[in-house]
């Protein structure tokens, strides 16, 4: 099993830059992935970004393309999504999960971590 507690979040300006954590415990070795998704509400859940954890693969949205920056810290075993020049648009409930099939992607995820609210006011 693998647990994935997620910090940041909260209330931000148009503009602002934000950085969210992903902590990992258990299993960690079984990841293949880790990725960022948000929902908004009254929409289905939407990728947002990816990197591996063997290798440093990263995928992005367009919508955050040029804007967010994942990473990872595997002394910590932390991965981190910052996203710059935020958007109203970017309000939503943030998750990060891990896959542990091989190969990036923006579906087919095992674990969750409990979601934290990004705002944007404008």
């Amino acid at each position: 099993q693998v647990q994935l507690a997620q910090s940041g979040g909260g209330l931000v300006q148009a503009g602002d830059s934000l950085r969210l954590s992903c902590a990992m415990s258990g299993r960690i070795f079984s990841l293949y992935t880790i990725g960022w998704f948000r929902q908004a509400p009254g929409k289905e859940r939407e990728f947002v970004a990816a990197i591996t954890w063997p290798g440093r693969n990263t995928d992005y949205a367009d919508s955050v393309e040029g804007r967010a920056t994942i990473s990872r810290d595997n002394a910590k075993n932390t991965v981190y999504v910052q996203v710059n020049s935020l958007k109203p648009e970017d309000t939503a409930v943030y998750y990060c999960a891990a896959k542990m099939k091989v190969g990036i992607t923006r579906t087919g995820y095992d674990y969750w971590g409990q979601g934290t609210q990004v705002t944007v006011s404008s």
